[in-house]
């Protein structure tokens, strides 16, 4: 099975009724199995109306009882959308997918604090989404330049998830699940829990991971893929060739203290085993060679 999501996953949209909702709700319809996928949104001042066939409820709660629905994407703006996650977490979704950018900090700290012992998983905010290429798309990514194959990504820069699908692409190799994270300074799954994910996956047999500058989330990753990691694994790090006075990446890309830079972070990360390059370009031939 592939991980997070599939053709069976029944998925709602908060904030299915504004422009950026609805552009994202059709094209996801319109990927694989996307019409039977996508089956509810949410707009407490619209209950009762429809997007395009899709009935719109006034709460989370009634859009999951109405409809089975256990996954939810977020397009609400960014002073609305820390709460939706909560309301999402509230009715004990399976998923949250959080696209919407520029979310204060100081929401997204209570909203991890209030998620804490429950049942639901969140990927982003500031994130592009995930796909199960041929089955499902939930996001942002343009589903055509995806196929359905046996390497995992996951990556916290949206344009170069794009970027490495683009390369395993030319190298003739399809994806099982490509997941971007996304990378504020607080948010949901980070890479160690893709990768454990993607190591359960009898359908990934092996993974592209692409971090950004700025905390420690990839070296805490490196060192668990040493320890447990069965298949695999190939490594990029965002700022690694970002020219003068230009930054790669997002708003968690903060160095401190000397910490969290791409040379620490890739030394990390070949010590422990992880295949890295420092060319974003050589992405899929590096993941091509450790086959």
């Amino acid at each position: 099975m592939p991980i997070l999501i599939n053709q069976n996953s029944r998925v709602m949209t908060q904030g299915i009724t504004g422009k950026t909702g609805q552009f994202h709700t059709r094209m996801c319809r319109e990927y694989a199995n996307g019409n039977q996928c996508f089956v509810a949104g949410v707009n407490p001042r619209k209950p009762g109306e429809n997007f395009e066939g899709i009935p719109i409820f006034g709460t989370v709660k009634d859009a999951k009882e109405a409809t089975g629905a256990t996954v939810s994407v977020i397009y609400v703006p960014p002073p609305f959308a820390a709460a939706a996650i909560d309301e999402a977490v509230e009715a004990e979704l399976d998923l949250v997918i959080c696209i919407t950018e520029g979310i204060p900090v100081r929401d997204m700290i209570r909203t991890r604090y209030k998620m804490q012992g429950k049942k639901t998983r969140l990927i982003g905010p500031n994130c592009p989404g995930i796909i199960t290429p041929d089955e499902i798309k939930i996001g942002i990514m343009p589903g055509y330049i995806h196929k359905k194959g046996r390497i995992g990504v996951v990556s916290r820069s949206g344009t170069l998830t794009y970027e490495a699908v683009a390369q395993l692409m030319e190298q003739g190799l399809g994806q099982s699940t490509c997941i971007g994270i996304g990378g504020d300074p607080v948010n949901g799954l980070k890479h160690l829990d893709v990768m454990q994910l993607f190591n359960d996956d009898d359908e990934t047999d092996a993974v592209l991971m692409v971090g950004e500058i700025g905390g420690t989330d990839e070296e805490e990753c490196a060192r668990w893929v040493r320890d447990h990691m069965n298949k695999p694994v190939v490594g990029f790090i965002a700022g690694v060739t970002a020219p003068p006075g230009k930054r790669m990446g997002h708003a968690g890309a903060i160095i401190s203290g000397g910490k969290g830079t791409a040379q620490e972070k890739l030394a990390v990360m070949d010590e422990c085993g992880i295949k890295v390059t420092r060319n974003p370009a050589e992405m899929g031939k590096l993941l091509r060679s450790v086959l």
